[in-house]
């Protein structure tokens, strides 16, 4: 734990004091800005109407953040790779599964950055039909199950990659794959194959059980089932990236010395 401690400390440091991770969520805020004031400035907006404004807001900020997170990680090694500083990352007396570690943390601080400047829009939001801390609790525990998982496949893929733009490339790919379902017609998805293709992408899963309590007011207890799917990926994702990258962490990409 104290190495992964070393390696998030210097992690953080290479993304907010080099600016990097500043511009991301200074472009973040921007776009949460354009949504809150297109929302915001519709005056006949009645009380289901509010509701849904606070959910497309608040499932803009969690898929957002979470693609921060995973653009993030799929640079960690394979952009330490390609900058020949993992040579010297490697030397140092800090185990594998250390940095792995540490990177994967200090990746999961963009989604934590991008889910500190989402409060105040979804509070301004919502604070008119008191759902804004209902709103806020679904999308913290949502978002974060989602950045967990799509941070440890970043990290993988960054593990196997031969290059970083291989790296990048295939983690928005991923991303829109996930994506995809939600661009289907609402009849698409409405016999038995949609709603499992719903319940099994985690991404998906994650964003109804949003839209469940936001827009429909359900208990949190009601849907917990829509849940498994993002908790399950998580739980997996992450454990594979520890271990994985505790033994597979080289100069060479595909896990090659």
């Amino acid at each position: 734990m104290r190495g992964a401690g070393i390696v998030l400390t210097q992690e953080l440091r290479d993304l907010w004091l080099d600016g990097r991770a500043l511009a991301l969520s200074l472009a973040f805020s921007l776009l949460l800005s354009v949504i809150a004031y297109l929302v915001a400035s519709n005056r006949a907006l009645n009380f289901l109407e509010q509701r849904e404004t606070v959910n497309l807001t608040l499932q803009v900020a969690v898929a957002i953040g979470a693609l921060l997170a995973l653009l993030t990680a799929a640079d960690a090694v394979s952009g330490e790779r390609e900058r020949r500083t993992l040579e010297s990352l490697l030397l140092t007396p800090v185990s594998r599964l250390a940095l792995v570690t540490g990177k994967l943390l200090g990746a999961l601080s963009l989604w934590l950055a991008a889910f500190a400047i989402t409060v105040a829009y979804v509070w301004f939001l919502g604070r008119g039909v008191g759902i804004a801390g209902d709103a806020l609790a679904s999308g913290i525990v949502v978002g974060t199950l989602l950045a967990v998982f799509l941070t440890s496949f970043g990290i993988l893929l960054s593990i196997f990659s031969p290059s970083n733009r291989v790296s990048l490339s295939l983690s928005l790919f991923l991303l829109l794959a996930l994506f995809a379902p939600t661009q289907l017609p609402s009849g698409a998805t409405s016999g038995w194959a949609g709603d499992l293709l719903l319940r099994v992408n985690p991404l998906t899963a994650g964003e109804h059980y949003i839209g469940r309590i936001v827009v429909n007011g359900r208990a949190w207890n009601e849907d917990l089932v829509w849940l498994a799917s993002p908790a399950a990926a998580a739980a997996v994702f992450a454990a594979l990236a520890l271990a994985i990258g505790a033994h597979y962490v080289r100069l060479g990409g595909g896990g090659s010395e």
